[in-house]
């Protein structure tokens, strides 16, 4: 890392997650009290109950996994290889420094903000590691920022843009093509046209898609993109993991789906993270461990692989690289759509946040 004072701090922005399993009930009480994130009656009480009562359960599940979450790992691998590019093919807004800063786990967003505010970079990018807009999450972390700044002075010097998404980005969309061709070709050439791909993605509560969250549609863009990118070659779907509580969420559900293709007879399957860009929880234990390992045997599916996540992938890395510094060379601070609500938002706090990113973003 270049140790001058940076010109153009990159702020990357993700929920994080525990990396000792003594981080995790910390964690899960973060997510369980945030009312972006997850909405629950008497949530003061309700949530740090429930926090209380899955960490146990969680962390057995990191324990499986390494004892924590690799997503700081990746972020910071793939925070160093953007500024690296960036630094050779942007020299006039060099040096170029990432910031980590997690939702709900360490670094969090109040702490790095703090380490921004010392560095004082002139222009800093506030960059979402979502591929995909949700409110729940995207729209968090940019909540987060908000609430940070609401009681406390801006400084005058420091210039502020927004990357919110980037959903259909065509290095993005050939990376994940790549991630499953590299698993296609370990089936036998006899079924290999016939292998089921499934994009798997974090499930939403119906109640959020009605309110008009984007995250569906721009995860369905993503899949019909690299199913393009691929020429059709495999039969696919969309499915969704990771529901929590008894309301309604997206489905087809990522098990159900598996469950519901070998009673049709279908036994070979290559599962995609679609919406991640780094291995972590969801796809290291309930991809790899819950679905590929322990329902597939269940089932008695014949082969099933997953792709990788995007990682450090060279093309991913040129992905990133692409849409910082797009964005810098188009002078646009803020995009139109970030500044638009859902049409039932019901979040008064959404509603000040956008105006507040409105006024500091303006230049």
């Amino acid at each position: 890392m270049n140790s001058a004072k940076p010109k153009t701090g990159i702020l990357m922005l993700n929920m994080g997650g525990p990396t000792t399993t003594e981080q995790v009930h910390e964690y899960l009480l973060r997510i369980m009290t945030d009312r972006d994130m997850i909405q629950l009656p008497v949530q003061s009480q309700l949530g740090p109950w429930i926090a209380k009562r899955r960490t146990p359960e969680v962390q057995k599940k990191y324990a499986e996994i390494g004892g924590g979450s690799p997503i700081l790992k990746w972020t910071n691998m793939q925070g160093e290889l953007l500024c690296k590019q960036l630094d050779n093919v942007s020299p006039e807004t060099a040096p170029h420094k990432y910031y980590v800063a997690f939702r709900y786990a360490n670094p969090l967003t109040q702490d790095t903000l703090q380490e921004l505010e010392q560095d004082g970079p002139e222009h800093t990018i506030i960059f979402s590691q979502y591929p995909q807009y949700s409110c729940a999450t995207t729209g968090s972390s940019f909540n987060a920022i908000y609430k940070y700044y609401k009681k406390r002075q801006l400084p005058p010097s420091m210039k502020w843009s927004v990357i919110d998404r980037w959903a259909t980005h065509p290095l993005l969309i050939k990376t994940i093509a790549e991630r499953i061709t590299e698993e296609l070709v370990q089936f036998p050439k006899e079924i290999k046209d016939d292998v089921i791909i499934l994009f798997s993605a974090h499930s939403l509560p119906l109640k959020a898609v009605n309110r008009g969250d984007p995250y569906p549609s721009e995860i369905g863009a993503t899949v019909a993109l690299v199913m393009q990118e691929l020429n059709y070659c495999n039969p696919y779907n969309l499915v969704w993991q990771s529901k929590v509580g008894p309301l309604p969420w997206l489905a087809p559900f990522t098990d159900d789906a598996l469950r519901a293709y070998v009673k049709q007879g279908k036994k070979n399957f290559i599962l995609v993270p679609v919406a991640f860009v780094n291995e972590h929880i969801e796809t290291l234990h309930e991809m790899d461990i819950e679905y590929c390992k322990d329902l597939a045997h269940e089932l008695g599916i014949e082969r099933i692989r997953r792709a990788a996540a995007p990682n450090d992938h060279p093309m991913f890395i040129d992905a990133l690289t692409d849409i910082v510094h797009s964005h810098m060379k188009s002078k646009r601070s803020i995009s139109p759509k970030f500044l638009t609500r859902c049409p039932h938002c019901v979040n008064e706090n959404c509603l000040r946040s956008k105006n507040w990113y409105a006024q500091t973003c303006k230049y």
